[in-house]
């Protein structure tokens, strides 16, 4: 209780301490806030760089509202009611739903088929969920954290209303209390309560991809790493029967910024196959999304520099994969990968001289040579040479 009442002073002491102005004391007094906020305003958004903007307006609203906090709720709590609503701001925004025309003729078979999901969705780093890991949650929360953050959990909220995806967040994914929720939204109770039945019913309605299938395995576990170490070494040797081996049945490719996707095994494998064909090699760097194993894809140049082409962020179900994201090159920054890649030969060589064989892991299930290229390229000047050609286009066209 001491302690507790030791905490509520130093609060009350930076409170006004920022009030007067002192910035150092208003970052103290948020900071260990802004990872959550920032996965909190990613759920709501779908949108990485949307979140960040939401963060930003969230703390400039914080900082000149503060002399109005009344101190009747906490301060993580005021913190959630300001970022929630600069999200539905932003949700609620024409420009952000303005429609882009796409000319089906551009495809080679096998031709897409519409997918109604957010064409502004975009994955969301793991190394920044670490911040987020221990968050106090509500004693009503019913989602795991892993779940809440999923691409397929992420999707499924941006076919809601603004205010029901706010709802649901607040109270099914962080445990916020009913009378809390109503007045961050400045609503009654019963307008919560009926916008939390109306959120359920529509997720309900909207099963994730993995639904029927076993739960993927563990993150980072034996039984993950496997199957990604398989699908980078087909994916990398172009081996088409190992690679459909790994897939399930009702596999699908979605790719925002398109509103379109493949779904089924035969058509997936047609679209891979198209995609491996004319001699095309990939090199894969792994990386994780959304708790999930991920790689940016770089196809092999002639002069052997790799260029960045997509980042694909897997779905698995039991021992296989059940969806694959494909997202266009650039994200990779957001996961400290470069636009290219020098020639893996050099690494992999040094990689066999410590030891031989690389090992691979779930985490890093390619080649480490190719891992260490990327690495140590990030740094670099990653521009092509002069006289290289430019990246081609990864989808066929």
């Amino acid at each position: 209780m001491r302690e507790e009442g030791d905490a509520r002073v130093a609060t009350a002491d930076l409170i006004a301490k920022a009030r007067a102005g002192d910035g150092d004391a208003f970052r103290e007094l948020t900071e260990p806030y802004l990872r959550e906020l920032q996965v909190h305003c990613y759920r709501m958004l779908g949108s990485f760089q949307d979140a960040e903007d939401a963060l930003q307006n969230t703390l400039l609203t914080a900082w000149q509202s503060l002399a109005g906090f009344e101190g009747r709720a906490s301060i993580r709590t005021w913190l959630y009611k300001i970022a929630t609503n600069r999200c539905l701001d932003a949700r609620r925004a024409a420009s952000r739903r303005a429609a882009r025309k796409w000319d089906m003729a551009q495809f080679e078979p096998p031709v897409p088929t519409p997918r109604a999901e957010a064409v502004w969705l975009q994955p969301f780093p793991d190394a920044l969920l670490d911040g987020a890991a221990g968050v106090p949650l509500g004693p009503e929360a019913r989602y795991e954290q892993a779940e809440a953050i999923s691409l397929a959990f992420v999707t499924a909220l941006q076919a809601l209303p603004p205010r029901q995806v706010a709802v649901l967040i607040l109270r099914d994914v962080l445990g916020f209390h009913a009378s809390e929720v109503a007045g961050m939204l400045e609503v009654t109770v019963e307008s919560v309560n009926s916008a939390l039945k109306r959120a359920r019913a529509s997720l309900q309605r909207r099963p994730p991809p993995a639904a029927g299938h076993q739960p993927p395995p563990t993150a980072g576990s034996p039984a993950e790493d496997a199957i990604v170490a398989k699908f980078a070494r087909a994916w990398e040797s172009a081996d088409l029967d190992a690679l459909v081996a790994l897939l399930t049945d009702d596999v699908f490719i979605a790719m925002p910024p398109m509103p379109f996707g493949y779904e089924g095994r035969d058509v997936v494998t047609r679209f891979c196959a198209s995609l491996l064909a004319a001699g095309r090699r990939f090199d894969l760097v792994p990386a994780r999304a959304n708790g999930q194993p991920a790689f940016g894809a770089y196809l092999r140049g002639p002069g052997g520099t790799s260029h960045a082409t997509a980042f694909y962020v897997l779905t698995l179900a039991g021992d296989r994969i059940c969806g694959m994201t494909r997202f266009e090159a650039s994200v990779l920054p957001w996961f400290g990968l470069p636009r290219s890649l020098p020639s893996r030969q050099p690494a992999c060589r040094a990689a066999q001289a410590r030891g031989g064989e690389t090992p691979t892991s779930g985490r890093a299930s390619t080649s480490t040579g190719v891992r260490e290229a990327a690495e140590a390229h990030a740094d670099a000047e990653d521009a092509p040479a002069e006289g290289s050609p430019p990246p081609p286009e990864e989808v066929p066209s």
